[in-house]
């Protein structure tokens, strides 16, 4: 094959349409446009979904879903995650750079997933009941 045989399937590009240009030519009188109305006319328009003024598709079918703008802020810990940050005193500070929560994480809450193996002492991060009772058991506290 060379660059310069390249060329389109047989039956890829078909001739433009040459419209207006007598009956013989298939296309004369209207053009292919019908008869009066809106869309025969130069510069016929109607918005993009319009029915007729049926009241469109996307407004009869019902709102589905709910996506929450603070999502993005909120974070949750793991308890087995906590094991693995070597830290005197555990915030928010210190998840960030652990790389356990996002960077945007404004909040976090530790939930009870896991097992946590040692006693870690939290400073302004929340906790369910289930997992502040675990982190009490293992020795840890839980300060505002």
């Amino acid at each position: 094959m060379r660059l310069n045989t390249i060329k389109p399937g047989e039956g890829a590009k078909r001739n433009r349409l040459r419209v207006g240009r007598g009956a013989s030519a298939g296309q004369g009188k209207t053009c292919g446009r019908g008869v009066k109305g809106q869309r025969a006319r130069k510069g016929g328009y109607h918005k993009v979904g319009f029915e007729g003024g049926q009241m469109p598709l996307q407004r009869r079918l019902p709102k589905v879903g709910f996506r929450s703008k603070i999502k993005a802020t909120r974070a949750e810990v793991r308890l087995s995650e906590l094991n693995g940050i070597d830290a005197a005193v555990i915030d928010l500070d210190v998840l960030k750079k652990a790389g356990v929560v996002d960077v945007f994480a404004e909040q976090a809450k530790v939930v009870l997933s896991g097992e946590l193996k040692k006693a870690v002492k939290l400073k302004g991060i929340g906790a369910t009941k289930g997992a502040s009772d675990a982190i009490s058991k293992a020795g840890g506290s839980i300060e505002a």
